[in-house]
């Protein structure tokens, strides 16, 4: 066995096993579901893809952290810092137009119903609408930024050691794989209703599809800035902007199976990046994580 596998089958084992001991501890001591606890809860478990990584990289393989790509790079890469906080406006902006045009559902503008919906004390005034329209986009956009680093948690384990690391010479197929297995690792909170609350069971073959588009998006952002943290804010951006404009907008109004961020009707807008991507050759492999793998391969064990 190479390293490089013994490195990919110890990590699953540690980001799988930590994660779901993490959370299958508390949700089953307490019932969790659909309570602002379980938000809470689940942050512990998020960070196992990175420990998983951490582990792997300084005790198992002993390949170090010279392609973890760790630092920022703001000044050659703020194209893709950008790119990663308006793509969830533009993703729901195009799932509010097809749920409207299917008639699966009509987005609700008139914001204030909803947020009063989740928080049932707040009182706003309708006039208000517009006033919320200009102002709540860039709270979100602010609240994404701020919670990137937990997103390094995910990321620096599946964009920044797994989908190197699994047919690095594919970089499609490793990011087809990456999508299908960081799917099946949110099973846990999948079926309690975390992403698709009426539909737990659909969700599990619904939820991989969409991280296999985000593991294209995702790993594509990887190569062109060099740096794991504009992956971190892309998968910031989706869940705090993305999940929580999407909440607002069909709370009440639609199944969020299709127009969660993550439904069915996302994979047309995201689908169509992810096309792009591969199909003007954007997804390529990195020369210096395929000369650590190398590296590793030839020691075997």
């Amino acid at each position: 066995m190479s390293k490089n596998t013994k490195g990919i089958i110890s990590y699953l084992a540690i980001a799988f096993g930590l994660a779901w001991l993490l959370w299958e501890i508390p949700l089953r001591l307490g019932n969790f579901e659909g309570t602002s606890m379980f938000q809470l809860i689940i942050v512990p478990g998020a960070f196992a893809p990175a420990i998983a990584a951490l582990v792997v990289r300084k005790w198992i393989t002993g390949e170090g952290f010279a392609d973890a790509s760790l630092y920022p790079k703001f000044k050659q890469s703020w194209r893709y810092y950008l790119f990663s906080l308006l793509l969830p406006f533009i993703v729901t902006a195009t799932i509010a137009v097809l749920a409207a045009a299917s008639g699966i559902g009509k987005a609700n503008l008139e914001i204030q119903q909803s947020i009063t919906a989740i928080l049932p004390g707040a009182n706003i005034n309708p006039s208000m609408t517009s006033f919320l329209w200009i102002v709540l986009p860039f709270q979100f956009a602010f609240n994404a930024v701020l919670a990137t680093p937990l997103l390094w948690g995910e990321e620096f384990g599946w964009r920044g050691y797994l989908q190197l690391r699994l047919f690095p010479e594919r970089p499609l197929l490793a990011a087809v794989l990456t999508g299908i297995i960081w799917g099946i690792w949110h099973y846990p909170l999948n079926l309690r209703g975390y992403n698709y609350p009426e539909h737990p069971l659909l969700g599990l073959l619904v939820f991989p599809v969409s991280c296999i588009l985000l593991s294209i998006i995702l790993g594509w952002l990887r190569t062109k800035s060099g740096s794991i943290w504009t992956v971190c804010l892309a998968h910031s951006a989706t869940n705090a902007i993305g999940g929580t404009l999407t909440l607002l907008l069909f709370l009440g109004r639609a199944d969020f199976l299709f127009t969660g961020y993550l439904g069915i009707l996302s994979w047309l807008p995201l689908g169509a990046i992810a096309a792009w991507i591969v199909f003007t050759g954007r997804l390529k492999a990195e020369k210096a994580a395929n000369a650590t793998i190398d590296l590793l391969q030839e020691n075997t064990s």
